[in-house]
């Protein structure tokens, strides 16, 4: 018989041992992630803010560097979309299917 959500302590599961390393990892991923990510965010507005030449130089016909970085940005979103999936299929998924077999939901 399945359990319906009023069923389920949820402080219980939380306070596993299974639950604090789905958490563990999901941080482990998620926050250097973000960071990373802001950090270069930051970057190319600082480079659009304050580097105006190196911005402005032309790759291709009119093509330039502050193009293809503003570009890059958008790559770099699915980039990280597609390893966040991967990570979550491979690291994430199994742990919380044991979790939801275990305290059924």
């Amino acid at each position: 018989m399945e359990r319906t959500e009023a069923d389920i302590d949820w402080e219980l599961v939380q306070a596993t041992p299974e639950f604090r390393l789905l958490r563990r990892r999901l941080r482990g991923f998620v926050f250097p992630m973000s960071a990373a990510f802001l950090a270069w965010y930051l970057l190319y507005v600082l480079l659009a803010d304050y580097a105006h030449g190196f911005m402005s130089v032309r790759l291709w016909g009119t093509i330039t560097v502050g193009l293809v970085l503003g570009l890059a940005q958008f790559v770099t979103t699915f980039v990280i979309t597609a390893l966040y999936a991967r990570f979550a299929h491979r690291k994430l998924d199994p742990l919380a299917a044991e979790l939801r077999a275990e305290y059924g939901r």
